[in-house]
């Protein structure tokens, strides 16, 4: 799937950067083909509105990839997803349904439900996702969906964020969670994670600097926050480089608003005119090339078309930042 980090990044913070993006992905065999699975997106809660039980998910949405992985191989070895992969193999059209509450699946091929799937009458619920699958064999997205919807397992937007920059600062020798703890308000004995949310990112710790968000300004490791409706960050991503010959940034993030082969941790693209780096990241002359989409196929669309509308969105309340944290700004590889 990747070669060599080295070759392409050099030395510097964009190859470590790159390696704890790659930490978040393995390469199987799955119903006979070699699949690249990655770290599915999930977040405590998400599609919990409907029902009177929590809906949280392995280690919350904050797991690093050490302690994910583990749960995730699992899953895929054991007989219920074997059975999982010999249904959508079997050459029928059918419906999966999942049912996120009782972490289970069943499939339907009810003529009358699968009309109304192919006319993109959707008939699913939050937590119960419909997916129409052709029999032909399974596909990195019907391994997310099982992923995401009987294992309950990934990581959210702060999560991966900051298993990132925890990568990085360890790569360095820096413990982030034993040096930021005490500001951040981890009690002894918790997980760092769990206080690193989109919040902290976008809170007045003095280990957080905000930076003016022209081109020219960033650099690699700097985090993007989202803004939500409410006024408050909502998502988080992370710079993984700036090509200023080229006009290119490459980030990194987790969400399931994504196309189906690109939900949970990816990488996205903002191509922008080498010439006008002093533009900030909301002009409308750069393209964003995420595309945002709903999570399972019919369900209601996004607001946004892709992720430079949704980093101009709320303007009024002050629109997208980013933001820096100070120890990784000091720390330095290689020729950087």
């Amino acid at each position: 799937m990747f070669a060599d980090p080295a070759r392409l990044w050099g030395d510097g913070i964009e190859r470590v950067l790159e390696e704890a993006f790659r930490a978040h992905f393995r390469t199987r065999i799955i119903g006979g083909r070699v699949m690249n699975v990655r770290m599915p997106f999930a977040m405590n809660n998400e599609r919990s509105m409907l029902l009177d039980t929590r809906l949280d998910v392995v280690g919350g949405g904050k797991g690093s990839p050490e302690t994910l992985w583990p749960v995730i191989d699992a899953l895929l070895d054991s007989e219920d997803f074997a059975r999982y992969v010999e249904t959508l193999s079997d050459g029928r059209e059918q419906v999966i349904i999942f049912d996120l509450q009782h972490r289970t699946w069943e499939s339907s091929r009810d003529f009358m439900l699968i009309a109304r799937m192919r006319a993109g009458l959707y008939p699913g619920l939050p937590h119960r996702p419909h997916v129409l699958v052709s029999g032909n064999g399974v596909t990195e997205a019907d391994v997310y969906n099982y992923l995401y919807s009987v294992g309950r397992v990934g990581v959210d937007c702060s999560g991966f964020v900051w298993n990132v920059l925890a990568y990085v600062a360890r790569r360095s020798g820096v413990d982030l969670g034993r040096l930021l703890g005490p500001s951040m308000g981890v009690p002894r004995g918790r997980d760092p994670a769990w206080y690193a949310g989109t919040v902290f990112f976008n809170s007045r710790n003095p280990n957080i600097l905000p930076v003016d968000a022209r081109i020219a300004n960033l650099r690699p490791a700097d985090v993007i926050l989202f803004r939500g409706p409410d006024g408050q960050m909502s998502h988080s991503a992370i710079i993984q480089s700036i090509d200023f010959t080229r006009g290119v940034i490459r980030y990194f993030q987790s969400t399931d608003m994504a196309t189906q082969e690109e939900r949970g941790v990816h990488e996205s693209f903002v191509y922008f005119d080498p010439a006008r780096t002093y533009l900030t990241l909301c002009d409308p002359s750069h393209r964003w090339t995420k595309r945002r989409e709903s999570a399972f196929i019919g369900e209601t669309l996004c607001p946004f078309v892709n992720d430079g509308d949704r980093f101009r969105a709320f303007g009024e309340l002050g629109g997208g930042r980013v933001v820096r944290l100070r120890v990784i700004g000091q720390l330095r590889f290689g020729g950087s």
